[in-house]
């Protein structure tokens, strides 16, 4: 949707200016502010470089702004760019809600992606039953898996400008509106045959033994962990990973430890070697939610997408846990 290069007067109206611009670059520009690279937009979008390069120079005409600026190696949003990138999310979500409105909302007949950010301990244990849902309801949805990061959670708000859901647990996540999915518990994970670790674990056990942990930061997503500080243990990192699933692999045949979340430990555990444990402190259990951008509230696919997630989560909840 490019926009074109136009001097506008001062009284020119807003229906003028609406009329002067070509809402296609709206794709490429939000894309541009994303990537901040013409090479990595014209790869995402689909078309040559050349065309992003020209659409950026409309861009910059139209805005009076250079909007990417080079430094060292790489590019950086000028002020009015950052300002700009705020709001290409919510205006694309809102061309797209009117050119996809139909008078009858008809999952069956829909055509559409829907992107979850989520870990991949929620995208094991919730997502199966996510797509196959979408599937039976409707055959036309495509999902999308995108990976959590400490800085996807930690800027919740600018992630949800361009997927449809956050999926992590309380504690991370405040100010936008979510749904409560599901609970589980943690449980301590160590090799099936620990030399030192027998039926139990005590705390001091936990502060002797070397850790796998996930992120090893603060807003990393195992507030078990940060409980254990809190009892004065600091758990010593001897590998970290970016995820849950490599944890009992690398928990197995050592004398490492790690925090799970107690359904991974039941599917990974037998397959991986390793033994699960009762934390021996009070630990507080995994709540996770759906998270998503308010702009989406009266969206009815998102309406019927986010009711989707939760039946899907009502299922896997049926175990008890």
């Amino acid at each position: 949707m490019p926009f074109i290069s136009q001097t506008y007067s001062v009284g020119m109206t807003a229906d003028r200016v609406l009329a002067n611009l070509d809402l296609n670059l709206l794709v490429t520009l939000d894309t541009l502010l994303r990537e901040r690279n013409v090479t990595r937009t014209a790869s995402r979008l689909g078309v040559s470089q050349p065309a992003v390069s020209g659409a950026l120079a409309r861009l910059r005409r139209h805005f009076g702004d250079p909007l990417l600026t080079r430094i060292g190696n790489h590019y950086e949003l000028t002020p009015l760019a950052a300002r700009v990138g705020e709001l290409t999310g919510p205006a694309l979500a809102g061309v797209r809600r009117v050119f996809d409105s139909t008078a009858d909302f008809d999952p069956f007949r829909l055509d559409r992606e829907f992107t979850l950010v989520i870990s991949d301990y929620a995208a094991t244990v919730l997502a199966p039953l996510v797509a196959r849902r979408l599937t039976t309801l409707a055959p036309g949805v495509r999902l999308r898996l995108e990976q959590t990061t400490p800085y996807a959670v930690d800027h919740a708000a600018e992630t949800l400008r361009s997927a449809d859901g956050l999926v992590v647990p309380h504690g991370f996540v405040t100010g936008l509106p979510y749904l409560d999915l599901f609970t589980d518990r943690w449980v301590c994970v160590v090799a099936a045959d620990h030399p030192d670790v027998g039926d139990t674990i005590s705390l001091d056990q936990l502060a002797g033994l070397p850790w796998v942990v996930v992120f090893d930061r603060p807003t990393a997503f195992a507030p078990a962990a940060r409980q254990l500080r809190m009892l004065g243990i600091e758990p010593h990192a001897e590998v970290v990973v970016d995820g849950f699933v490599q944890l009992p692999f690398l928990v197995a045949g050592t004398r490492r430890v790690a925090l799970l979340q107690q359904r991974l430990a039941d599917l990974l555990g037998p397959v991986a070697g390793v033994r699960t444990l009762t934390c021996p402190f009070d630990v507080v259990p995994v709540a996770e939610a759906f998270w998503w951008n308010p702009m989406y509230r009266t969206d009815p696919e998102h309406s019927w997408f986010r009711t989707v997630m939760t039946e899907s989560a009502r299922e896997l909840a049926t175990d008890g846990r």
